[in-house]
C-alpha cells in the first residue's frame, strides 16, 4: 500500500528539513509531497536540495504565489491519484500535527474507514499553547459546523486527515468551492453526505514553535459563511 503525505508550505524554512527527517524516520514508509507557494525564504530550495537523499520518495510541486490551502491540497490529491497512491494524508509543516500520529491514522483507515480525522476534540480539548481566544474560536467553530450540517464529526475544521484512494475518487474535487480552512469542512461534509465512512482519532495539537500562523480574518469568514451554504448544496459523486 502506497502512502503519501501532502504538506503545503509558505515560508517554512525553519521547519521543512526537520519535518522531512521526521516523516522518513517513521517505522512505516510514507512518501512526501511538498506543495510550495513561492516561499521567498527558500523553503522550496531546501526540499530540492534534499531530494537526492530520498530518491523517488520526496517530491515537490512549486506554485507561483499564495493560491490558498484548499487549492494546494486539491493539486496534491490529483497528483497522488495519478501516481497510484492508496492513502493520502494532509498535514501541517509546523509540527502542530505530530508525524508519529500518521501511523495511527493509517491503521484506522485500514479498518474500513474512507476518511480518518486527527481530532483535537474527542477527549475534551487536546490543544497545547494556544491563546484562549483562538482555542474558543476553534472549538465553537466545530460546534457550529455540527449544528449547521448535522455531520457527526467532532473536529470538522481539522487539517490532519487521511483519505483513502476510494474517497478521493468518489469526491468531485473540481466541485470543491472553499479555498481556505473552510475547505477542510467541505471535504469532510461531502464525504459524509456521499455515504463514505468517516472516523476520528484523538490527537494532541501543539501550537507551532517556529514561523508564523497563516490564519486570517478573511479565511475565517469564508469558512463561517461557506458552512451555512453546505446543507443547501447537492453533493455529487465524481462522474
Amino acid at each position: 500500500m502506497k502512502k503519501l503525505v501532502i504538506i503545503p508550505t509558505y515560508n517554512e524554512i525553519a521547519n521543512i528539513s526537520p519535518m522531512i527527517d521526521k516523516v522518513f524516520s517513521l517505522a512505516e514508509p510514507f512518501d512526501l509531497l511538498i506543495i510550495d507557494d513561492g516561499s521567498p525564504d527558500g523553503t522550496a530550495a531546501v526540499v530540492k536540495q534534499r531530494q537526492a537523499e530520498f530518491a523517488g520518495r520526496l517530491h515537490i510541486i512549486e506554485r507561483k504565489g499564495k493560491l490558498g490551502l484548499g487549492t494546494a491540497y486539491l493539486t496534491g490529491f490529483k497528483w497522488a491519484l495519478e501516481q497510484g497512491y492508496d492513502y493520502i494524508f494532509e498535514m501541517d509543516c509546523d509540527f502542530s500535527h505530530n508525524p508519529d500520529d500518521l501511523i495511527r491514522l493509517h491503521q484506522m483507515a485500514t479498518q474500513g474507514y474512507d476518511v480518518v480525522v486527527g481530532s483535537r476534540y474527542i477527549k475534551g480539548v487536546n490543544v497545547v499553547n494556544w491563546p484562549m481566544s483562538r482555542l474558543l474560536m476553534s472549538y465553537f467553530a466545530s460546534v457550529y459546523v455540527r449544528l449547521v450540517t448535522r455531520m457527526p464529526v467532532r473536529d470538522a475544521t481539522a487539517g490532519f486527515v487521511c483519505y483513502s484512494r476510494k474517497a478521493l475518487e468518489t469526491l468531485d474535487l473540481d466541485a470543491v468551492k472553499m479555498k481556505g480552512y473552510g475547505f477542510q469542512v467541505e471535504m469532510k461534509y461531502s464525504a459524509w453526505r456521499l455515504g463514505l465512512k468517516v472516523g476520528e482519532v484523538s490527537i494532541i495539537f501543539t501550537e507551532r514553535q517556529e514561523g508564523a500562523s497563516k490564519m486570517s480574518g478573511g479565511i475565517f469568514r469564508e469558512a463561517f459563511f461557506g458552512v451555512m451554504q453546505l446543507p443547501l448544496r447537492k453533493i455529487r459523486r465524481k462522474n
